[in-house]
């Protein structure tokens, strides 16, 4: 049965083709929030969530992209929602620490007290890259999350996509910098915090 075929069928109700289609993509989504988060339990936490966000939304999916562009979307979302989360309490937990007494800061706090910051700092990026992602043309924000975000690899890509490496190869070095440069016209990052997030990220190598 076809990959459409299964959709339309879960899309009736059918929870044997649905469980199908989480079959043949939960590598690539939990490789989707395992970049965006960098932590393995909340990846595998938010996949879950992503499924089961896509089988409440299944019947709002007309088809006018692939079903699986349509999951990895709805999974870059859910990440997002997550990081927010995670930034609105990372901010309070920086917001207690001042106001702690400076002699008990002393006594709990380390050299490392600024890694809060630094990891908020982070998340915010992380947060940018996947909303500009969405701003990319199709081909290119499809063959950034294939090979960025699934880690598959060139030959991969191709034969998914029906490509030459050597295509693959230059839309994802053109993809890479037209992110970039969305990146950078956000205004709140600079090109040394755009290239180092990107390489932790797994979108690395930009070129310049």
């Amino acid at each position: 049965m076809t990959e459409q075929a299964l959709v339309e069928q879960a899309r009736l109700g059918d929870e044997e083709a649905f469980s199908r289609l989480i079959a043949a993509h939960q590598r690539m989504v939990y490789a989707i929030a395992l970049r965006m988060t960098g932590n393995p339990e909340d990846a595998a936490d938010l996949s879950q969530e992503a499924f089961l966000r896509a089988w409440k939304s299944l019947g709002g999916f007309q088809g006018e992209s692939a079903f699986s562009t349509w999951l990895y979307r709805l999974t870059s979302n859910v990440c997002i929602d997550f990081i927010r989360k995670e930034k609105r309490r990372k901010a309070m937990d920086i917001a207690s620490l001042d106001q702690e007494p400076e002699e008990g800061r002393r006594t709990e706090l380390t050299d490392n007290r600024l890694l809060p910051e630094q990891e908020l700092e982070r998340s915010e990026l992380r947060e940018a890259i996947a909303r500009n992602l969405e701003k990319l043309p199709e081909d290119y924000r499809r063959i950034l999350t294939l090979r960025e975000l699934g880690g598959l690899s060139y030959e991969e890509i191709a034969r998914s996509l029906s490509l030459n490496e050597g295509t693959v190869k230059s839309r994802i070095a053109r993809a890479r910098l037209a992110l970039r440069r969305l990146l950078l016209n956000d205004g709140n990052f600079s090109a040394a915090e755009t290239s180092k997030e990107l390489e932790l990220s797994g979108t690395g190598g930009v070129p310049k």
